[in-house]
């Protein structure tokens, strides 16, 4: 049974600070608690059905269980139809030491406020092999429940850093191209596939900062095929033109 002290910090978790200061975050769902499970993610505590955990009993066994009632699940869940299991993992400790992968493609976000704008964009990551994305300060905590949620397991297998972007940019490897999403732009469709660079990724409303601006090597666009579209079609959901650009620059 949980208590009344195990109930609120779980529910103070939805918070970034609370997050921060317990070096904590939740993941609901199988398929995700599954995913950070086998990739050695730290557990504190899981939180699951008699059901749920005897038909994974073969992946649980060895960590630290609590059976709970579908009632006390939707006394913590951030979900309107909590699922059978929820976990607490500790926060990773990623630290940028200048180690932008310069074998295969990244990803940059600048300033990303949609949590499932992020959680899109982390899962297609996963998709197309891309392991490393480096995100502004002002861009949504990773670890936010609803972008944990969105990545639907893949934020187990992509690593996420906070950092200030222009500084990332100037200590670069000189070698390595920066493809900004832009209005205005070479047109994807004309862009060699690549081994190696970063796709940078403005913001919903606002796309990418002035600042940031400077370092772009390459501007890109996705052309629109709609002859009739008006001038209210102004750009792509950031998640989705990741997405298309993903597609577009990653070797076949």
């Amino acid at each position: 049974m949980l208590s009344k002290a195990r109930i609120k910090l779980i529910n103070q978790l939805k918070q970034k600070k609370y997050r921060e200061l317990h070096n904590m975050y939740v993941a609901e769902g199988s398929i995700n608690v599954i995913d950070f499970l086998k990739s050695g993610t730290t557990v504190i505590e899981l939180f699951a059905t008699e059901n749920w955990l005897h038909s994974n009993d073969t992946i649980t066994k060895n960590y630290n269980a609590s059976t709970v009632s579908a009632k006390e699940l939707k006394k913590i869940s951030s979900l309107s139809s909590p699922s059978e299991v929820l976990a607490i993992f500790s926060l990773p400790g990623n630290i940028f030491e200048n180690n932008i992968d310069t074998e295969n493609l990244t990803i940059a976000l600048d300033n990303i406020s949609d949590p499932g704008n992020l959680g899109t964009i982390i899962r297609t990551a996963d998709w197309f092999g891309i392991k490393q994305i480096f995100c502004s300060t002002n861009t949504v905590d990773a670890f936010n429940p609803k972008v944990v949620q969105a990545t639907m397991g893949s934020l187990a297998r992509v690593s996420i850093t906070y950092i200030n972007l222009k500084t990332l940019f100037i200590n670069k490897p000189k070698n390595i191209p920066v493809f900004g999403a832009l209005l205005s732009g070479k047109p994807i469709t004309e862009i060699h596939t690549q081994k190696n660079g970063i796709i940078l990724i403005g913001s919903e409303a606002h796309g990418i900062s002035d600042e940031l601006l400077p370092y772009v090597t390459q501007k890109i666009t996705i052309p629109s095929y709609n002859q009739n579209a008006t001038n209210n079609l102004e750009s792509l959901n950031a998640s989705v033109a990741n997405a298309i650009i993903c597609y577009a620059l990653c070797e076949k």
